[in-house]
């Protein structure tokens, strides 16, 4: 039996951040989860913690959460959390706060876990024993607010865990168009072509449904649409790039993800390239080869989108070329090595990145039986900017 499974509830529009007034009525201790400094020195953590004592809850703050949360990271945050015994957990902030946040909720409710213990999916014991979970997002890519996923770096082997449970899926998310409206215009790019590929990977993954299909639709005609102009800083579209990530997220949340995903993982922690960087360098090339698989399905993106082709294969073509031309428009060079990849760096990589991207939880879900040899034939395609028979 299959199963569809979000967020209670999902506050969305101009200060939406308000709604907590009333979501949080009775709560006791809330516990702030963020990232850097951009939620202090634009005032929404000001604002959030304002809320919450008014609301009648007392507050403590755990800052610093790395740009690729660890494991050590998300330990201390959990000992803080069994410190402060809260009823309700909060993250503020990009996807890196959000995933750092539900890891951290696992071991404050089950101290007696270790992270081996749950970095196999769907082996998080049941939560919201203590506390729920509130997730404010301030960047349009990650969707981590109604997502069942984290993704957790373990920086002595230099590979990226993507932890994978219904159990911390978010109760509350909250997305505050006044927010986005702060992100810097090179994460802006990356953040949403990582949503344009949570979008496509769910339309093809192995557990797409009738429930996924359209809102990972709607989802890919609103990042067309609107990312170019909120690259370039429009108001109204930096508001519809909030929504169109989160039906993004709602659609691989449950349909789950591909190759893609996996290969971002685990290029991501070994070059240091930005995640939604590196999915949108691999988007291309990981369409080509799944479409032996799934052709007609990519074909149905191609003709929502109102693209022209003779056949599926056409319409296939015309769908690559149109997140290519999308890659340029935002300024995302098309391979690795226009990244600043060395090829020593490269081939001295390739086989441990590729095997590692094949133990992917992500993998399981692409729509193509994927092999080691076949996703290094990927990664050298994105490397080196080649055209491939997959």
């Amino acid at each position: 039996m299959a199963r569809f499974t979000l967020p209670r509830d999902l506050y969305f529009g101009k200060g939406a951040m308000e709604e907590l007034r009333t979501a949080l009525k009775g709560y006791k201790k809330g516990i702030i989860v963020v990232g850097g400094h951009s939620m202090q020195k634009n005032g929404f953590l000001d604002k959030l913690e304002t809320i919450l004592h008014e609301t009648g809850l007392e507050t403590r703050v755990f800052e610093g959460v790395e740009p690729d949360p660890s494991v050590e990271t998300v330990m201390r945050g959990a000992q803080t959390m069994r410190e402060f015994e809260p009823d309700v957990i909060l993250a503020i902030g990009g996807g890196s706060p959000m995933d750092a946040a539900k890891a951290m909720w696992v071991f404050y409710e089950h101290p007696e876990k270790t992270f081996e213990d749950i970095k196999d999916p769907f082996t998080i014991p049941q939560l919201r024993n203590k506390a729920i979970f509130v997730a404010i997002p301030s960047t349009s890519g990650t969707a981590s607010e109604v997502t069942a996923f984290s993704v957790i770096t373990d920086y002595s082997t230099l590979v990226k865990y993507p932890l994978a449970d219904f159990n911390i899926t978010p109760d509350i998310a909250i997305l505050d168009e006044d927010i986005p409206m702060t992100m810097p215009k090179k994460l802006t790019a990356h953040t949403g072509m990582d949503a344009m590929t949570h979008a496509i990977e769910a339309y093809v993954a192995g557990l797409h449904s009738d429930f996924s299909d359209p809102l990972a639709l709607k989802a890919i005609r609103m990042i067309f649409d609107f990312l170019p102009a909120s690259y370039a800083g429009d108001a109204d579209a930096r508001g519809k790039m909030h929504i169109a990530q989160c039906l993004a997220g709602m659609a691989f949340s449950n349909a789950l993800l591909g190759i893609a995903h996996s290969l971002a993982h685990k290029v991501g922690a070994q070059y240091e390239i930005p995640h939604g960087c590196c999915n949108a360098v691999l988007l291309p090339n990981v369409i080509r080869y799944n479409a032996k698989a799934c052709q007609t399905r990519y074909a149905d993106i191609a003709r929502y989108l109102g693209l022209s082709g003779a056949d599926d294969a056409a319409l296939v073509d015309a769908l690559v070329a149109k997140i290519e031309a999308l890659n340029r428009t935002v300024d995302i060079a098309p391979t690795f090595k226009d990244h600043g990849v060395t090829e020593e760096k490269f081939n001295s990589t390739l086989d441990f990145v590729s095997t590692q991207a094949f133990g992917d939880p992500c993998t399981g879900s692409n729509p193509r039986i994927t092999s080691p040899e076949d996703l290094k034939k990927i990664l050298i395609a994105c490397y080196n900017g080649e055209k491939v028979d997959f």
